[in-house]
């Protein structure tokens, strides 16, 4: 029961996470997902089979401290952007900033419920079951949103870190675009130099819930 409901939360938070990309490009002068019908809550606009379904699945049955999932991109013209390279970046951040504003109204939610079980208020069997779904929603946000803002294409982080950088560089950057997850998922499996991708996600993801959690 457990698992189902991660994945549907895992979906749904992605799919968050795709609208408020479209919602911004729109907002910024590029019109492409809304005329695409990629700006609704309809599953179907946006499951993809392997990364929001499968790839997720074998992470939450392997164990893996890391749970990642995605829907399909939202489509983005940048040429429709009136301000280059910023307003890429502002789409980017939109989709973290997201699931960070899901994560905190989680949060909220759950000290709320904790003051409302002390003061009997909730019974327990009640409580325990609210209080796991919205720990659950808390958590594969804030997973979200740390993971996508890891500076390596084509990730949300690497259009808001190639701002730092000259244009050719950022071009030359944001063109490893097209072998970025294989070194993602290589840092993931194969700790490099004795650096660990998922420890360091790890580490801030428990960070981030100790500031959340009641």
């Amino acid at each position: 029961m457990e698992l189902i409901l991660g994945l549907i939360i895992l979906l749904f938070s992605a799919i968050l996470h795709e609208i408020a990309h479209g919602y911004v490009a729109d907002r910024l002068g590029d019109p492409t997902a809304r005329l695409s019908g990629r700006l609704t809550l309809n599953p179907k606009s946006h499951i993809d089979l392997f990364m929001s379904i499968i790839f997720p699945l074998l992470l939450l049955l392997s164990g893996s401290p890391v749970i990642f999932g995605a829907a399909k991109p939202v489509p983005i013209d940048p040429f429709n952007l009136k301000e280059g390279r910023k307003d890429i970046a502002l789409v980017a951040l939109a989709g973290p900033l997201t699931n960070i504003i899901v994560a905190i109204i989680a949060s909220l939610i759950l000290r709320f419920l904790n003051l409302s079980f002390v003061m009997n208020a909730v019974p327990y069997v009640l409580f325990t079951f609210i209080f796991s779904f919205f720990v659950l929603i808390m958590n594969y946000n804030l997973l979200l949103a740390i993971f996508n803002l890891i500076p390596i294409p084509p990730l949300d982080g690497s259009k808001v870190f190639s701002l730092l950088l000259p244009e050719r560089e950022a071009n030359m950057y944001l063109a490893l675009e097209s072998i970025g997850m294989f070194i993602i998922f290589f840092l993931l499996l194969f700790p490099f130099g004795g650096f660990s991708l998922g420890s360091l996600i790890f580490r801030l993801f428990s960070f981030s819930q100790g500031l959340l959690l009641p």
